[in-house]
């Protein structure tokens, strides 16, 4: 275990993440390490860890090194690992540009995640990420408290349930503070829950919501990528187009969702860098 090990935090719509620069793949990252920086009194805090190793490095990402120089090892805050974060996804493309680590070319800039090889598109305040393909493939529902709320399950390379609020229940009333209850034997591995109310119109695209979201291994967080991006995609679904765009609001600011006329699948919003330094493993424990 090394003592000492450098850092960046960054966020993305207050998502926010403890980046780690290992390239060739030499630090014993372990769940109670991650727990232990992700914890907001006591580490660094953070709702998960983004290791910056280069594919060919590691073991999940070796597959796709003739794709992607980089691949995006993704930890939830409690240590469990993830397939996929659409918030993290942007700010480890900032990281990669901003430490000369990778070019953002006009073709966009390839990261290998477990979810596969995501593009992204590095621009001055926002970047833009061509996501998987979101599949809605299930009907579900989540229990808040007293309140059960249908939804549609959506696999955006992990999964969510998108529950759409109705009969004046409102957003900003439920407690996320624990897990929503949901259908364990549809949802085997756990499930991103969003919760979802419309908006006002809003010029320059087709839908505008509101969500909220409690990740699995993170609870409630600021903003999820994906979530929104299986919220856009439920929203224009449900407006009967087969493209379009979604503004999607969450507590930390604003994404929009776009599927364009090729049917690709984007996601963009802002990605910021805020501060570096190292960190005592030793005083983590």
């Amino acid at each position: 275990m090394m003592d000492r090990v450098f850092f960046t935090k960054g966020h993305g719509t207050a998502n926010d993440f403890v980046i780690l620069p290992d390239p060739d793949g030499e630090l014993e990252l372990t769940p109670a390490l991650v727990a232990a920086l992700c914890d907001r009194r006591r580490g660094i805090g953070g709702d998960g860890v983004l290791r910056v190793v280069r594919a060919a490095k590691h073991p999940e990402g070796a597959g796709q090194a003739g794709e992607a120089e980089w691949f995006m090892d993704y930890w939830n805050s409690d240590g469990s690992i993830a397939e996929m974060c659409g918030n993290g996804v942007r700010v480890f493309a900032r990281y990669l540009v901003a430490n000369d680590l990778a070019t953002a070319g006009p073709a966009g800039l390839p990261v290998a995640t477990r979810a596969g090889v995501m593009v992204a598109v590095v621009e001055a305040d926002t970047i833009r990420v061509r996501m998987s393909t979101p599949r809605v493939y299930a009907a579900s529902t989540a229990t808040v408290g007293a309140l059960t709320v249908p939804g549609v399950a959506v696999d955006c390379g992990n999964p969510h349930l998108v529950c759409g609020l109705h009969d004046g229940v409102r957003l900003a009333g439920l407690d996320l503070s624990t897990a929503p209850l949901v259908d364990r034997a549809l949802f085997g591995a756990g499930v991103n829950v969003e919760f979802v109310e419309p908006a006002g119109d809003l010029p320059g695209v087709d839908r505008h919501v509101r969500m909220r979201v409690h990740e699995r291994g993170s609870g409630e967080t600021m903003s999820c990528g994906t979530g929104a991006l299986a919220v856009g995609a439920v929203a224009l679904r449900e407006a009967g187009l087969s493209a379009g765009s979604a503004a999607v609001d969450v507590l930390g600011g604003r994404l929009v969702i776009t599927c364009d006329e090729h049917g690709a699948w984007w996601l963009a919003g802002p990605a910021v860098l805020v501060g570096s330094g190292r960190v005592d493993v030793a005083a983590l424990a």
